[in-house]
């Protein structure tokens, strides 16, 4: 259902008011979607620290449901299932999430935008983060830290390294969990370096051959040894982890790829600066990454337009917000010197309408608001 009416707020409601009275000016339609939901694009699709703290019950016919945790996808779903699913459209909402959070409560309300449908994806993601600025501003919390990142940027990077697609996916995996990426490029390269067997050649062949002629080898060769299933996986599910451990195990992240990741992780600080890093490094090691930077820039041109001072925005291309559906931009603001849980957060996550059911891929972007601590901030009055 998509509402006009605003769902009551527990405890004084003029912040929600202020908050809900500017998206809505800003062209943004009020949601109300079910607090119990499917649970498989919640396992599916969301990242790990969501996944591990679902309330999860089954219905009668056996579906798994569960409360909703954020509102992204429960927006999201509800869009496609309107007359309005692959049209520009804008939406807000304001209602209680439910989370296992250890000693915090479970239930908290989370406000937020979603925009969907957008072409102009750097002037979308510009007007995202202004939207979150002002919200904080509705709280009257004034001074925030920005920090901004780019998955987008990573992705264009490792697909222009042309490396195995175990490493691509191994890589972009502890990219979105907020692994550390150096450490964990350490660690996989000693280990492939360093293990040597009797059937090192095989593997080697394997690791460079075509996937599907590999795997249906791998599948023929087990299924001949009378192999079935094994600690409850199929035979196509063994063979498809042996696939990707003779990739690791024969063919090491190479080391210069390596050097070029580690620089690539290592720039941040004032975007405009990092943009020209990034234009050098892709000089130096020959990549193909322009359009990724070229967004990037864009995106910092719509953001100065709309009154942001950059030069106190904080980009780092290390940085990802833990969900494996992002594509691109991503953002968090923070408390000024209190920068642990982020107060408002978001991105841009174009493939996850078409992986929720969409015919076509739809550009998406918001944001989300950890509403009740933003307005517990703006009471004490710090910062203001």
């Amino acid at each position: 259902m998509i509402a006009t009416a605003a769902p009551r707020a527990t405890g004084s409601a003029v912040w929600a008011d202020t908050l809900l009275l500017s998206f809505a000016q800003a062209g943004y339609v009020l949601a109300q979607p079910p607090v119990l939901q499917p649970a498989e694009p919640f396992l599916d699709l969301s990242g790990e620290d969501i996944r591990k703290s679902l309330y999860l019950t089954t219905d009668g016919t056996g579906e798994e449901l569960c409360l909703r945790p954020d509102l992204t996808i429960p927006v999201a779903r509800q869009y496609l299932a309107s007359g309005r699913a692959g049209k520009v459209a804008g939406f807000s909402y304001l209602g209680p999430v439910f989370r296992y959070r250890g000693s915090a409560p479970s239930e908290f309300l989370q406000a937020g935008i979603e925009s969907f449908g957008r072409q102009d994806r750097p002037a979308a993601d510009a007007e995202m983060l202004a939207l979150a600025l002002e919200a904080t501003r509705a709280f009257g919390v004034n001074e925030v830290e920005i920090r901004t990142g780019d998955v987008a940027l990573f992705t264009a990077l490792i697909d222009a390294l042309g490396l195995y697609p175990v490493w691509r996916r191994r890589l972009m995996k502890d990219f979105n969990r907020k692994i550390s990426l150096e450490q964990d490029i350490e660690q996989l390269t000693v280990a492939s370096a360093t293990t040597r067997n009797e059937y090192e050649g095989v593997l080697a062949a394997l690791a460079g051959s075509d996937r599907k002629a590999a795997l249906a080898l791998v599948t023929d060769l087990m299924s001949i040894a009378g192999a079935s299933n094994v600690g409850g996986r199929t035979v196509a599910e063994i063979a498809d982890r042996f696939l990707e451990q003779s990739t690791l195990k024969a063919g090491a992240l190479p080391r210069d790829a390596l050097v070029i990741i580690k620089r690539f992780l290592a720039i941040s600080g004032d975007p405009r600066e990092a943009i020209a890093q990034l234009r050098a490094l892709a000089s130096d090691a020959k990549l193909d990454i322009a359009a990724a930077i070229d967004a990037l820039e864009s995106r910092v041109g719509f953001m100065a337009a709309r009154g942001i001072d950059t030069a106190m925005t904080r980009f780092s291309t290390a940085f990802g917000r833990g969900l494996d559906y992002y594509t691109g931009f991503e953002f968090e603001l923070h408390a000024k010197g209190n920068g642990v849980e982020p107060l408002v957060a978001g991105g841009r996550y174009d493939g996850l309408l078409q992986r929720l059911g969409s015919a076509t891929a739809t550009p998406a972007v918001g944001f989300s608001v950890w509403a009740e601590a933003l307005a517990e901030m703006g009471k004490s009055g710090r910062p203001s």
